[in-house]
C-alpha cells in the first residue's frame, strides 16, 4: 500500500483525529504534515489551548508518518516541549519527519507551528514496528 492509502485506512477509523479537525497537507514515506484550527472547546482555564491539543496533533502526524512504511507501528515513547502559547483561531501545522528507521524501532521529530510559521511545540516519538503489514 502507498503511504496515502495507509493514511486513509487509518484516518477513516480515527475519530479523535477527526474531532481535532486534522487535515492532511502532505503524506510520504516516513513523513506526514497535518493542519488544524484551534476551537474554543480546546482552551484551558488560562484561555490558551490545552497542551494536549498540540501534543495530540503532533502525535497524529507521528502515527501516520511511522505507519507510512507499510508495517503496523505503535508509539512506545513520546515527549513534547511547548515553547509558545496557542490561542483560539490559531491554525496549527504539525510536520513529522523520520530520523531513523530501524528493523523494529524508529525515531521521529515533529515540529508544530502556527500560521505565522513560528514554532509552538517540539515533539519526539519512538515507535515499535510490528511484523504485520498494512493491506
Amino acid at each position: 500500500m502507498s503511504p496515502l492509502e495507509i493514511f486513509h485506512q487509518m484516518y477513516d477509523n480515527d475519530p479523535f483525529s477527526k474531532w481535532l479537525g486534522a487535515e492532511l497537507v502532505w503524506m510520504g514515506e516516513g513523513s506526514c504534515t497535518l493542519r488544524m484550527t484551534v476551537r474554543a472547546e480546546m482552551l484551558n482555564g488560562f484561555g490558551v489551548a490545552h497542551g494536549g491539543i498540540t501534543f495530540s496533533l503532533a502525535d497524529s502526524a507521528f502515527a501516520f508518518a511511522c505507519n507510512s512504511r507499510g508495517r503496523h507501528t505503535v508509539s512506545i515513547h513520546c515527549t513534547v516541549e511547548h515553547v509558545a502559547p496557542v490561542f483560539e483561531g490559531d491554525v496549527l501545522t504539525a510536520e513529522a519527519r523520520e530520523e531513523n528507521l530501524g528493523k523494529s524501532v524508529s525515531n521521529y521529530a515533529v515540529m508544530v507551528t502556527k500560521q505565522d510559521g513560528s514554532a509552538v511545540a517540539f515533539f519526539r516519538g519512538v515507535a515499535f514496528r510490528k511484523q504485520k503489514e498494512w493491506g
